[in-house]
């Protein structure tokens, strides 16, 4: 599980950049169970505020909860050896298993 975690860390930290007219900032709660990229920008004198991307990790499996970026986090994560059945994207609809 530590090497998921540190994959998917890894995978998320290369969302969190400058971009021309903002910044993005990784969080991690402190279980590293949850990851988020939080956007801020200035365009047009507008200062604007979103969450890009949300990640989850329960039972050895990825969870996608949201994911608004040009090339989709799944497709980085499979790229670093991640199997794609261990990937759910919940933003698409894919089914959350129970947990027990």
């Amino acid at each position: 599980m530590d090497s998921l975690k540190t994959t998917v860390k890894n995978a998320v930290k290369g969302y969190a950049v400058k971009g021309l007219n903002s910044d993005a900032y990784l969080t991690i709660s402190p279980d590293e169970n949850l990851l988020t990229v939080v956007d801020i920008a200035h365009i047009h004198g507008q200062r604007l505020v979103a969450t890009s991307l949300i990640v989850r990790i329960v039972n050895d499996q990825v969870i996608v909860e949201h994911d608004d970026n040009n090339k989709p986090l799944v497709d980085a994560l499979v790229q670093m050896g991640v199997p794609r059945s261990q990937i759910i994207l919940a933003y698409l609809g894919e089914v959350i298993p129970e947990v027990a």
